[in-house]
Order: C-alpha cells, then sequence, then structure tokens
C-alpha cells in the first residue's frame, strides 16, 4: 500500500490557512512574515519532492498551486510528478496543461483505491478540507508538519473537529530551530 503524507505549514493552534499570503484574513503570509528564513528548518519540503512519487491535493489547492508552481524551481521536483485532485466539481478543461499529467478524483474511495496501487508515497499539500475528510476516514499514514511558533485565532484548521476516537501518533522525527520552528514528523498508528 502506498503511504499517504500529509505535510503542512502550521501555527501552534494548528492553523494552515494562507501560509503565503494568499487573502482571506488580516495574518494571510504569517509563514514568513513572522519567523526568520533559516534553510535547514526547511529541509524536508526538498526531502518531500525528492521521496514522492505522486501529489494529491484539494480542489481549492489545486487551483492556488497550478498557476504558479509549474514555473517555480522550488517546485521542479513536482512538475514531473502524477497529480490528483480530489474534487466533484473540476472537469478536465479546468486543468493547466503545463503541470504534467492531473487525474481528476471523485470521492474518498478513489483515494483509497489509488493507494492500493503500485508506487511511492503520495504527498498531500495544502487542502485543508481534504486533510480533514483523509483523516477521518483513516486514510493518512503519516504528518510531516512545520510548527510556526505563532497563535492565529482565525484560519482554516488542519484537523477536523469530529468527535472521534482517539488517533494515535509515533513522533518518528522532530528538531527544533533557531528561528522557533519545529519539525515533527508523526505516523499514524494502526
Amino acid at each position: 500500500m502506498r503511504p499517504l503524507i500529509s505535510t503542512a505549514f502550521i501555527s501552534l493552534d494548528g492553523v494552515v490557512d494562507s501560509p503565503g499570503g494568499e487573502p482571506g484574513y488580516r495574518n494571510s503570509g504569517w509563514t514568513f512574515k513572522n519567523i526568520d528564513f533559516l534553510p535547514e528548518a526547511f529541509e524536508i519540503k526538498g526531502r518531500e519532492q525528492e521521496e514522492a512519487t505522486a501529489m494529491l491535493m484539494g480542489r481549492t489547492s489545486y487551483e492556488a498551486f497550478s498557476p504558479v508552481w509549474p514555473d517555480m524551481a522550488d517546485f521542479a521536483g513536482y512538475k514531473v510528478m502524477p497529480k490528483y485532485v480530489v474534487s466533484t466539481t473540476l472537469t478536465d478543461d479546468d486543468l493547466v496543461t503545463n503541470w504534467g499529467e492531473t487525474t481528476i478524483l471523485r470521492s474518498l474511495d478513489d483515494v483509497a483505491a489509488l493507494k492500493e496501487t503500485e508506487g511511492g508515497p503520495i504527498i498531500v499539500h495544502g487542502s485543508a478540507s481534504l486533510n480533514q475528510a483523509l483523516s477521518d476516514a483513516g486514510l493518512i499514514d503519516r504528518y510531516h508538519l512545520l510548527v510556526f511558533p505563532l497563535l492565529l485565532g482565525a484560519g482554516k484548521r488542519l484537523f477536523s473537529t469530529t468527535d472521534k476516537d482517539a488517533q494515535k501518533l509515533r513522533l518518528v522525527e522532530h528538531e527544533a530551530y533557531a528561528n522557533g520552528l519545529q519539525k515533527n514528523v508523526f505516523d499514524v498508528v494502526r
């Protein structure tokens, strides 16, 4: 089974919304506005591009990333990687043509079937609502979290507020950096 890895820039209070400056609320752009940049703190982002064999995202994140990421040198590893977008409304005509193979999945059952195919890790970028649904369905195998020492209050959260049984996680990698960032890599315990 292919592991599904959720990767996120996340505030200490769980907000993942608008980290890069997308409009939406007053703290938009919080990732680089409030933290000194240290390359070593972002090493995991390069490693994700090397290790992942496919990328999964929701419609909103696809629509935010697809006009920008295909031409960015920082994300060159993702250009040739197969991409999957979970959406009930997106059509093939909505897909960009300069970002490699992209397949639309219509349900979480389609994601579960994708996990059963041959291949390596599937990385999930952005996609707060999709992450919540994937987690609630038990489809996420690992979390790569860069935790920012900020309390943002408003914004979309990575984790759902669904009343469910506790989900145990196992910390498999961690590091704290001089700028206050923390890297936490958790495996989901089943």
